[in-house]
C-alpha cells in the first residue's frame, strides 16, 4: 500500500494539472500515463547502456545514439526551462514515441495518442513531479501498481456505454470466488483498465509467495506474456484511452505482454471459442449493439440486442468446458420477465451450466460512478448441466459508506463473512431463510421461472398483531365523536355571543 505521503505528491500533480486546464480526470491521467511511459523508456536506455559496459557488446537503443536522440531522453529535458522542455517533448519526444512499436501492447496503442499539456509551467510541474513521485519507487513494481491504481481511484464518471470502474475490493472478491491457477488463461472481455486482470495476478502472485500455488517457470513465462509463448491475460476495449491506461497498468504490474488490444467483443470480428479457463468481468451496462453485428453464436445462447445479456452469453462462449465465470450484471438481468430474453439467459445458465452463487450488491457500490443496482453471477461452463443448490448472499454493505464519498465504514462490511461462507458451502445448507444466505435447490428456481431475486426466496414473517375488541374500538369513537360535537357546539356558543355584542 503506498503512503499517505505519496497520496499527497499525487494529488499535488492532479491539482497542478487541473490548474493548468486539463480538469478531465481520464485526459489527466492519460497524460501522466504517456509521461510515465517517456520516463521508463529512458530508465529501459540506462538499462541499455550497463549492459554495454559489462558485456562490451552493442545493445539494442530506445534513442538514436546522436544530440538529437540524446536530446528525447528524460533525464535530459527535465532539467530544461519550462519552454523549451514543452518543445522537446511536444514536437519531437512525443512523436517519436508513437512511432516506437517495440512489441508490447501500450507501445502499439501509443499510435493514435495526442499530447494535451500545451502550457509550459504546467508541463514542467508535471514532470517534476512525477520525476519526485518515481524515484521512490523505481524498485518496487508491486508499490507502482498501488501507485497507479489510487490514481484510477479518482476516475468518477461512467464512459458513454456505461461502463465504470470496479472497486479493488469488489475484484479481489469476485477473484476469490474463482480461484485463479498458475498457467490458466484468464480474460475480462470489457477490461476498461484492466482492473480484474490485475487482481488476477496480484492473486497468483499471493498464491506463490505463501506457497499454495507455486508457480513454475513456464507458469511465469506465461504471466509476463513472454514472446514465444502463451499470454496468460487477455483484455479486450473500444476505447483507446483505456486501452493505453489498461496496458500501462499490467506493464505496472509486471505483465509486460499481455493480449491487450482493440476489439468490440460481441460484434463478428470476435472469433474466439472455448479458449479460456477465467473470465472476470463488469461489462456495461447500458445501451443495445446493431443486430446485423451481433455474431449469430450470441444470439443462439440470448436472442437480444442488450448488451448485459450478450456479454453474458459471450462469457459462455469464450469459455473452455469447465472454465470459470464472475461477472457482475445489472439488477434487471435477474428477474425481468417482460423481455423473453432475460429468461432465456437465466435458464440457460441454470440449465445447461452450473450456476453456482448469486450475491446482490447494494446500489451504493459504485458510486459516485452510479447509483445502479447489481449482483455477482457465479457460474462454471459445463454445456451440460450441473446446477443443484445456488447459493444466495444479500450483502448490505461493503465496507464503505453508501453514498458518494464512500468513506471507510468497518462497522459494515459483508465481505470477509462472503468469502468464509463461499469457503464451506455445505454450512449454508441449514440456514434459515430469514438470514443474509442460504442456499435454494435448483427446483425451487425453476418453479419460480427462473427468477433469482433474492425476495423471491426468502422466508415471509408475519408479526402477530393484538388489536383492542370491537365493542371498546366502537366506543372510543363514539367518545370522540362526542368530544367533537361538544366542541362545535361550543364555538357556535362564542361566535352567537360575539354577534350580540
Amino acid at each position: 500500500m503506498i503512503t499517505g505521503a505519496t497520496k499527497n505528491k499525487i494529488d499535488d500533480i492532479w491539482q497542478k494539472m487541473w490548474e493548468g486546464g486539463i480538469t478531465n480526470p481520464l485526459e489527466v491521467i492519460s497524460q501522466l500515463t504517456y509521461l510515465m511511459f517517456i520516463r521508463s523508456l529512458d530508465e529501459k536506455e540506462f538499462e541499455a547502456e550497463r549492459m554495454e559496459m559489462l558485456l562490451e557488446v552493442p545493445q539494442e537503443h530506445v534513442f538514436p545514439q546522436t544530440p538529437e536522440g540524446q536530446r528525447m531522453r528524460w533525464n535530459v529535458f527535465k532539467d530544461l526551462e519550462p519552454e523549451a522542455m514543452l518543445d522537446v517533448v511536444a514536437n519531437q519526444v512525443f512523436p517519436y514515441i508513437k512511432t516506437l512499436n517495440d512489441g508490447t501492447p501500450f507501445a502499439a496503442c501509443m499510435e493514435s495518442a495526442t499530447f494535451g499539456i500545451q502550457n509550459p509551467r504546467t508541463l514542467q510541474k508535471a514532470v517534476s513531479g512525477i520525476e519526485g513521485l518515481m524515484a521512490d519507487f523505481d524498485e518496487h513494481i508491486g508499490d507502482l501498481g498501488d501507485l497507479y491504481e489510487y490514481m484510477l481511484s479518482k476516475l468518477s464518471t461512467a464512459g458513454t456505454n456505461g461502463q465504470f470502474r470496479t472497486p479493488k475490493h469488489i475484484r479481489d472478491m469476485m477473484v476469490r470466488f474463482v480461484k485463479p491457477k498458475p498457467g490458466e488463461l484468464i480474460c475480462d472481455p470489457a477490461c476498461g483498465t484492466a482492473g480484474f486482470l490485475i487482481s488476477a495476478a496480484e492473486y497468483l502472485r499471493e498464491k506463490d509467495a505463501d506457497g499454495t500455488a507455486p508457480m513454475g517457470e513456464e507458469d511465469w513465462a506465461a504471466f509476463a506474456g513472454q514472446k514465444g509463448g502463451k499470454q496468460q491475460f487477455s483484455g479486450f476495449e473500444m476505447d483507446q484511452t483505456m486501452l493505453r491506461i489498461s496496458a500501462m497498468n499490467m506493464m505496472l504490474h509486471s505483465v509486460d505482454m499481455p493480449d491487450i488490444r482493440y476489439m468490440d467483443s460481441i460484434s463478428k470480428n470476435n472469433t474466439i471459442r472455448g479458449k479460456y479457463d477465467l473470465v472476470l468481468a463488469n461489462p456495461p451496462f447500458t445501451g443495445s449493439v446493431d443486430a446485423e453485428d451481433i455474431d449469430p453464436s450470441l444470439k443462439a445462447i440470448c436472442d437480444s440486442k442488450q448488451t448485459e445479456l450478450l456479454f453474458i452469453a459471450l462469457f459462455l462462449r469464450m469459455l473452455k468446458k469447465g472454465g470459470r465465470c464472475a461477472c457482475i450484471v445489472p439488477n434487471g438481468v435477474l428477474f425481468r420477465s417482460n423481455s423473453k430474453a432475460y429468461t432465456q439467459l437465466r435458464r440457460e445458465l441454470v440449465e445447461n451450466q452450473k450456476l453456482e452463487a448469486v450475491i446482490y450488491m447494494p446500489s451504493g457500490v459504485f458510486k459516485p460512478y452510479s447509483g445502479v443496482s447489481t449482483a455477482i453471477l457465479v457460474f462454471t461452463k459445463t454445456d451440460a448441466g450441473g446446477t443443484d443448490d445456488v447459493w444466495l448472499y444479500n450483502m448490505e454493505g461493503d465496507g464503505f459508506t453508501l453514498d458518494d464519498k464512500r468513506d471507510p465504514d468497518a462497522k459494515r462490511d459483508d465481505i470477509p463473512d462472503i468469502l468464509a461462507r463461499w469457503e464451506n458451502l455445505e454450512g449454508e445448507r441449514d440456514r434459515e431463510r430469514n438470514r443474509k444466505s442460504f442456499l435454494v435447490p435448483k427446483a425451487e428456481i425453476v418453479g419460480n421461472d427462473y427468477d433469482f431475486s433474492f425476495n423471491k426466496y426468502t422466508a415471509t414473517e408475519y408479526e402477530r398483531v393484538e388489536y383492542a375488541p370491537t365493542s371498546q374500538i366502537l366506543a372510543e369513537l363514539a367518545d370522540l365523536n362526542r368530544q367533537m360535537t361538544d366542541g362545535l357546539a361550543e364555538l357556535e356558543a362564542m361566535l352567537g355571543g360575539g354577534q350580540n355584542d
